[in-house]
């Protein structure tokens, strides 16, 4: 089924892993700057914790582009021609960077100005992944999906690295406006290997089905995905959300959170990633989304200790938000990302992937803006306290989830 809907499907998965894996690079640098880097800056500002709850609402575009992403994928797969990723890409691409050099030319005070025009480039960007998902799980065959799955979670890491480390280092020495012209042009030579690469290979075809999501949500495996993704994402990032304003309020400047933010991406991020792949081989995806959720509850509890003794050193501080963020994070999203290639129909993998991401991020959104809520009421160790009940409760929920074979045997049956 694979050849028959894919026109790359002869390109080098190392090919595919280069080009698109700088898709997902440029997608996490903005990412990184937006919900770890500005949130950082604004608290270092001083602006109120449920001011910067609202940076949030950026994560709307990625919560609801399930919505448009069968029109994506039906420009992207047309019934007869060629197939328009690259196209899709190279638009969208330029739109992302001259949107990040507009909000470089935008002061942070009043900061509404900033998030409406990030929502914008969220929108943008959001479409140009379902394209990118799409291609990587219709190029690739399914025993290279791990190609795939390393170049979306290592990019992600090494994108937030940028977006969020060396981002932070960047305005503490140079300024808001030149840190953000940084990155818009990060972002537009990431795009650039894509644009000119595999994509411009691809053959006229026809096709016969048609994206749609009714088809999406008919399959057992898309529904129970669904579940599993929004109780492991609550459990996983709703606790992390404040972690950036925290590290600020505990004594850190923004060099220094953003040599974190780098340093735990470029080295116990990816180190986590590629643990993570090499424990799901060996055990199963259900054994490391059940032990990444119970470490990071320990991270959590750690935490809410932090903030209520208020005397550690800021070096175990350092220790343990490096491996929650970052290793944690890695170890558990490998083994869920893996399963979200696996439950796509490779006829429409641009939607099916879509509908997962949009859970995560709209889960994300709502702990997210609720979180700077919670804070600025009740403070650090409540919140974090809070966090790690969820994430606590949530080990048996996924664990239990995904014991039943029900996903893995639609996915395959689907894709057979």
């Amino acid at each position: 089924m694979l050849a028959r809907y894919s026109t790359p499907s002869r390109v080098s998965p190392v090919v595919v892993f280069l080009t698109v894996g700088g898709l997902y690079v440029a997608q996490s640098v903005i990412g990184g700057l937006t919900m770890l880097g500005l949130p950082t800056v604004l608290r270092n500002q001083g602006l109120p914790l449920d001011r910067i709850g609202l940076v949030y609402l950026t994560v709307l575009p990625w919560a609801l582009k399930f919505l448009w992403s069968p029109y994506v994928e039906r420009f992207r797969l047309p019934r007869v021609g060629r197939n328009r990723s690259r196209v899709i890409v190279a638009v969208g691409g330029s739109l992302c960077a001259a949107g990040l050099a507009a909000i470089g030319l935008t002061d942070l005070s009043p900061l509404m100005p900033v998030l409406v025009c990030l929502i914008l480039v969220a929108f943008v960007t959001s479409t140009v992944d379902i394209a990118c998902d799409g291609y990587a799980v219709e190029t690739l065959a399914r025993e290279h999906h791990g190609w795939g799955n390393t170049a979306q979670v290592g990019g992600s890491y090494l994108g937030s690295a940028i977006g969020a480390g060396l981002f932070l280092v960047l305005v503490d020495r140079y300024g808001w406006s030149p840190a953000v012209f940084f990155m818009a042009g990060v972002v537009f030579l990431l795009g650039l290997p894509f644009a000119f690469g595999p994509a411009t290979r691809g053959a006229v075809e026809t096709r016969s089905h048609a994206p749609s999501l009714v088809t999406a949500l008919k399959r057992p495996a898309v529904r129970k995905g669904l579940v599993v993704a929004a109780i492991y994402v609550a459990a996983q990032k709703w606790g992390l959300a404040m972690l950036g304003p925290f590290l600020i309020d505990y004594g850190f400047d923004l060099a220094t959170v953003g040599v974190l933010n780098g340093f735990g991406s470029m080295v116990v991020g990816l180190a986590g990633a590629l643990i993570g792949g090499a424990v799901v081989r060996l055990f199963g995806a259900n054994f490391v989304l059940t032990l990444a959720i119970l470490l990071q509850t320990t991270m959590l509890l750690a935490f809410a200790f932090f903030d209520f003794a208020g005397s550690v050193p800021k070096l175990i501080v350092i220790g343990v938000a490096i491996l929650s963020s970052s290793g944690i994070m890695a170890l558990g999203f490998v083994a869920l990302y893996s399963q979200f290639m696996g439950w796509s129909d490779p006829r429409q993998a641009g939607v099916d992937f879509t509908i997962f991401q949009c859970m995560d991020s709209l889960v994300s959104m709502v702990g997210g803006v609720g979180a700077g809520w919670i804070t600025e009421t009740l403070g650090y160790t409540a919140y974090f306290g809070m966090a790690a009940a969820i994430c606590f409760a949530a080990a048996p929920a996924i664990y239990l989830l995904m014991r039943g074979r029900t996903v893995l045997a639609s996915a395959a049956t689907s894709q057979g």
